[in-house]
């Protein structure tokens, strides 16, 4: 009986992706950019637990939608077909209470957020829903679904910043450290997309690594370009002091020579799953250099 509860909650798990740290910790990367970068900064510690539940929940919740809209097209590809829908060691029905279990965790998690940045909050996770619900679908009508989670992770830089400030009017600091954060999303999951592109074409779905096809690896390197100068602009409205830069430094040339690499080697899964667990250490260091300007 207790091995079989061990392997349900495994199966849970795999479901929530919680089993694979790197796809939450990129997530929450630029909510902790944003709390850092925020005249409030540093956060307070229930400020910054209630960002890290919430970002767990969410991407629970975003996870279970991707697979529960894509269980039939996740068994005809490789890297996917052993997800728990597509090998039917968790049930739909399952699945959809899980789902709305996250849901209500998350909603949950904005209505502790101090009452003066309730609303605010709960307006703009409100508005990330559809983006959320619609992206697993986005693959099958739109050339570059990578935009779409691109804007979800958007909204990872603005509730944080709106449960601390109770406002957006955050100026060019807010601005830029949100568009970082779409172009860095971008480029990362269209490296991300490059693993599943054969299987992709074969079944009629769409990805920014198909439809910019050889230009793909110049387009992520011109994201990250982005990244980082977005980035430094608003590092330096906020007036980060001078031990931020040399870890932006280093963060900039560490995502250029990943494309350099990503260039000398050949497509695959492990590339890709390589070249994203690289870019969560990459993303952690700058949010380490903001900790220690704040910090020290």
């Amino acid at each position: 009986m207790s091995n079989l509860l061990t392997q349900k909650i495994r199966c849970y798990f795999q479901l929530l992706r919680w089993n694979k740290p790197s796809g939450r910790l990129i997530l929450l990367i630029p909510a902790g950019w944003s709390l850092w970068l925020t005249p409030a900064g540093p956060p307070s510690t229930m400020l910054l637990g209630l960002v890290i539940l919430g970002g767990l929940f969410v991407s629970g919740a975003g996870c279970i939608a991707n697979d529960i809209w894509d269980r039939q097209f996740d068994k005809k590809v490789k890297r996917t077909k052993e997800r728990p829908l597509a090998k039917g060691s968790v049930s739909l029905k399952t699945a959809w209470i899980l789902l709305t279990l996250m849901l209500l965790l998350s909603l949950f998690i904005v209505l502790l957020i101090p009452i003066n940045s309730r609303n605010l909050c709960l307006q703009l996770a409100s508005l990330s829903l559809p983006f959320i619900v619609l992206y697993p679908s986005a693959k099958r009508w739109f050339k570059y679904p990578q935009l779409i989670l691109s804007i979800c992770w958007g909204f990872s830089v603005l509730i944080p910043w709106a449960a601390s400030e109770s406002s957006l009017s955050g100026g060019i600091t807010l601005l830029f450290c949100w568009l970082a954060t779409i172009f860095w999303t971008f480029g990362f999951d269209t490296v991300y997309a490059m693993a599943d592109e054969i299987d992709d074409k074969a079944i009629g779905l769409n990805s920014s690594a198909i439809s910019l096809g050889r230009k793909s690896i110049k387009a992520v390197s011109f994201c990250y370009f982005l990244t980082s100068f977005f980035m430094a602009i608003s590092a330096f409205k906020a007036n980060l002091g001078l031990i931020f830069w040399p870890f932006w430094l280093i963060s900039t040339l560490g995502m250029q020579r990943e494309i350099f690499l990503l260039s000398s080697r050949s497509k695959g899964i492990k590339t890709s799953g390589l070249h994203f667990s690289n870019q969560v250490r990459i993303g952690s260091l700058l949010l380490l250099g903001m900790i220690l300007s704040k910090v020290i």
